[in-house]
């Protein structure tokens, strides 16, 4: 008997490809954003996010200096530096072949591909990716704060945001690793003998994956971004 389909979703790539590659179901429905948003904002970051909403912006001051820069062109410079760097990764980029050495490997016993090098750039490329779009939510907030009264007042709104779901963020997405090698291992038991060779196409596929998942993560840290630059956009 055939499996069940399962449902379409249109949800974020991110999501929809992490649900792919670990067989999970996605939640159709339920609960609405507002009550989602709850569950991640604790009551005392809700006070003080509820003070900032209900507060008057400062207003700009008159002579402030603000520094001539093409905001959009740095964001978008930061961007590609990281895609470069995800593309660049020595752990992502398929080996040359290498000429074989019969006498060398002789009598060696063959070695199953571990993860462990996967996990590590990982990590390595969040952080990067954390550090970046942080850097670029303070510079813009910085410049937001000196256009208006209420572009001041959307600037301290997106600063508690970020203390308030960064802890939440940062568990979620420290877990894409595990996840990421529950898919590897999967991969490689199916593999067989190709579970010890660096070029066997299974592990191509996961290169591709992981790559994958690493820019729709890019993507998702960039939207905080992207939304307060559209904000600067309107002054």
């Amino acid at each position: 008997m055939d499996a069940p389909l399962r449902p379409a979703f249109h949800g974020p790539t991110f999501v929809r490809l992490l649900a792919r590659l670990t067989d999970d179901a996605l939640p159709q429905g339920g609960t609405t954003p507002a009550e989602r948003l709850s569950q991640w904002i604790d009551w005392t970051r809700a006070v003080v996010l509820s003070k900032v909403l209900d507060a008057k912006g400062a207003e700009a001051e008159p002579d402030a200096q603000v520094p001539d820069r093409d905001d959009a062109e740095a964001c978008a410079r930061a961007r590609s530096t990281l895609l470069a760097a995800i593309a660049a990764a020595p752990e992502l980029t398929a080996p040359q072949p290498q000429p074989a050495t019969p006498d060398a490997e002789a009598g060696r016993p063959a070695v199953a591909i571990d993860f462990a090098p996967f996990r590590q750039r990982h990590i390595t490329l969040q952080r990067s990716m954390q550090a970046a779009t942080g850097r670029l939510r303070g510079e813009l907030r910085e410049r937001l704060a000196q256009q208006s009264a209420d572009m001041a007042r959307l600037a301290e709104v997106d600063a508690v945001m970020e203390g308030a779901l960064s802890p939440r963020e940062h568990a979620l997405l420290g877990a894409v690793p595990a996840l990421l090698e529950t898919h590897f291992e999967r991969l490689r038991a199916a593999a067989g003998d190709a579970a010890t060779d660096p070029s066997a196409a299974w592990l191509d596929g996961f290169r591709r994956d992981m790559q994958g998942v690493l820019i729709a993560e890019l993507d998702v840290r960039f939207q905080p971004v992207e939304g307060l630059l559209a904000a600067l956009r309107t002054h």
